[in-house]
């Protein structure tokens, strides 16, 4: 995950596009891809869109470095397409109740779909990060770029190049090895290292 971009070397949009087109081909249940995509390329719609999730305070070193970012993709997720699948005949949940689902299939997809757009720009030679907007500043997000109610903001990938890294988790912390991440048939077994 890349958290300082170079601003001075833009993502072309036919890549973000071809990045995109690897995106929608992430599964969801019942084929509902229930997902739209809010690509943000211009100066001013990634301004409004940093004015609005920040709610325009001071900038961090973490929103000085993202924000340089020269391509934003907002990864919302449609809960009514996942609704509106399952009462099909095929499925017979004619209630559309969000009840029946312990896990909403809509954020989970629309995640899936941003992790194979992160893996997309990692092979394209691009940095990226995916990044959530405090809950707070939905709204004000919703309403700056025109999204409908009904639309879920999952998060956001930031793509570009990376500037030159100093710091960062990745450099202080290791991964967790396999053995303490993987259980064999129940929980607590390990694999062996």
């Amino acid at each position: 995950m890349v958290r300082r971009f170079d601003p001075a070397r833009p993502v072309p949009e036919e890549v973000v596009r071809d990045l995109l087109g690897l995106a929608v081909r992430a599964p969801s249940a019942g084929f509902s891809q229930g997902w739209d995509f809010v690509v943000l390329l211009d100066p001013a719609d990634r301004a409004r869109f940093w004015g609005a999730a920040s709610g325009g305070g001071p900038g961090d070193a973490w929103l000085r470095g993202v924000s340089a970012a020269p391509a934003l993709v907002l990864c919302l997720s449609d809960p009514d397409a996942y609704l509106d699948r399952y009462a099909e005949p095929d499925k017979g949940w004619v209630d559309r109740s969000p009840d029946r689902w312990p896990v909403p299939y809509w954020d989970t997809d629309t995640a899936m779909a941003a992790m194979v757009l992160l893996l997309g720009a990692e092979d394209a030679g691009l940095g990226a990060l995916f990044f959530g907007v405090p809950a707070p500043r939905h709204d004000a997000v919703r309403e700056a770029l025109g999204i409908p109610a009904g639309r879920r903001l999952v998060g956001v990938v930031a793509l570009g190049h990376e500037a030159v890294r100093t710091s960062g988790s990745a450099r202080t912390r290791a991964r967790r090895p396999l053995a303490d991440v993987v259980h064999l048939g129940r929980f607590g077994v390990s694999v062996r290292p």
